[in-house]
Formats: C-alpha cells, sequence, structure tokens
C-alpha cells in the first residue's frame, strides 16, 4: 500500500515502538490519530513528527468504551475516516504466574487482547469505506516462543497472533488486510523492570525504530506478518517442529535466573 495520505490510529502511542511507528509514518506523508493514556507524552510524540499539523491526540484507555467512541468521533470529524488500525499498545507484566495478582493478569488481557478485538469491531464501519483498509496488531516473539516468567504476557501475545489470523481469513472478502507483527524484545518504558531477565535468557533488544521500519516495509509490501530479520526466526521454527529443544533451553535459562537470586 502506498502509505501518503492514508489515516492511521495507532494506540500506545506516547511512547516505544508506537512513537517510532509515527515518527516513520508521518515521515511518509501519513496522517495520524495517536491514542495513549498520557497527555504529555503523546504531546511530545506529536512534536517529534515530520509533519505535526497532520496529527491529532485522544487521551484515553483503550479498554474503555468512551475512548474507543472518541477514537471514532475524532477520526470521522477531523479526517473523514480510518485507512489503518494500529493496536499497539501493550503492557508486560513478569514474574513467576503464583505472584501475579488478578489485577496483573486483567491488565495484560484486556489491554493486550481484549482491546484490540473491540477496536476491530468499533471501527469496522470507518475501515470498510477505506479503499485500502489494513489491521496492524502489534504482537510479539513471545506470542510465538512462550518463555517462563512471561506466561500471562505470552498467553495474551499468543492469542493476538490466532486473533490475527482468523480476522485476515475472516475480512479478505471485505478487503481488509491484516498485519501481524511480532517483534523481539524492544527498549521501552517497560525495560528497566526486566533487566535482570536480560542476560539470563539472552534477549536481543532493538531500539524502536527497529521494529517500526520492519511494520511499515511489511505493511507497503501487503506483508500478512513482519518478523525480526534475525536469529530468532529460526527459534520459530525449532519451537513449532522441536519444542523439546526449546524447553530444555528455556528451563536451563530459567535456572540461572532463579540461582542469581
Amino acid at each position: 500500500m502506498n502509505i501518503e495520505n492514508k489515516i492511521f490510529v495507532i494506540t500506545g502511542a506516547g511512547s516505544g515502538i508506537g512513537r517510532a511507528l509515527a515518527i516513520g509514518l508521518s515521515a511518509k506523508g501519513a496522517r495520524l490519530l495517536l491514542v495513549g493514556r498520557n497527555e504529555e507524552t503523546l504531546s511530545q510524540t506529536v512534536s517529534m513528527l515530520e509533519n505535526t499539523d497532520n496529527a491529532k491526540i485522544i487521551v484515553g484507555d483503550v479498554t474503555k468504551d468512551d475512548t474507543r467512541k472518541a477514537i471514532q468521533q475524532t477520526a470521522t470529524k477531523e479526517f473523514g475516516g480510518i485507512d489503518v488500525l494500529i493496536n499497539n499498545a501493550g503492557v508486560s507484566i513478569v514474574g513467576e504466574l503464583s505472584s501475579q495478582s488478578d489485577d496483573d493478569l486483567r491488565s495484560m488481557m484486556e489491554i493486550n487482547l481484549l482491546a484490540p478485538m473491540q477496536l476491530v469491531r468499533d471501527l469496522m464501519d470507518l475501515l470498510e469505506k477505506s479503499e485500502s483498509p489494513r489491521i496492524v496488531n502489534v504482537g510479539s516473539m513471545f506470542g510465538d516462543i512462550a518463555f517462563p516468567l512471561f506466561a500471562g504476557y505470552s498467553a495474551t501475545k499468543f492469542g493476538l497472533r490466532g486473533l490475527s489470523d482468523a480476522l485476515r481469513r475472516e475480512l479478505a472478502p471485505r478487503g481488509i488486510g491484516v498485519l501481524y507483527a511480532a517483534p523481539r524484545g524492544t527498549e521501552t518504558n517497560a525495560t528497566p523492570a526486566q533487566r535482570h531477565l536480560t542476560e539470563p535468557f539472552e534477549m536481543k533488544l532493538d531500539a524502536p525504530m527497529v521494529p517500526a521500519a520492519n511494520i511499515i516495509s511489511a505493511l507497503e509490501s501487503d506483508a500478512r506478518s513482519s518478523y525480526p530479520k534475525s536469529i530468532e526466526r529460526l527459534f520459530v521454527l525449532v519451537s513449532r517442529l522441536f519444542p523439546s529443544v526449546i524447553d530444555g533451553k528455556l528451563i536451563k535459562q530459567l535456572k540461572r535466573v532463579q540461582t542469581s537470586r
């Protein structure tokens, strides 16, 4: 697809991959509706754009009905519709499942999985009016390879990948494309809380602009998925064909975490 003049809704646009997507898409002439819970960080994102006049912000929680209604209304009033919905907002809470509260688990389920379903549903009428509608679900490599201490997060990202596959088939007759993106570890606001796990699990962290550039390229080529151009893609294949190999590696790495406490 040609990105110039297309109307994008980006959730979680106040930092990380969402901010990097906004910057990259603005440079290609996109019009942007940026959604997040913090007005200050959203305004900072806008200040970094090549064309600030082509961006509007909505401050709100995408798990709430009133925020989703505001997206509908603002997109219609300010831009006349929506071409691309990017479900990027997400939260990662790490640790043993037995230590996580109901609020922790509910937060990950609602933000990472339920909200994308609700947004697709609520914005469907606007998407169908576009000449080249797309949905982008930003998942994670944890949606292909389930790490210990990331059980709840992995579950939501596996679910998002399944949602993307189902929607791609369901919406094809309506001409709506679905792109599933699976970045590897990325430097975001959540990184400091997980820093103690990066070395034992041998995680490689990308700057946000790396997955953002991959996602934009995948959109331009009408790809069905976007994965990192690295060894992790091989691990995905091994995990599917020989899961016990990945079991052994990750259990060994988990023991390193436990012994380092």
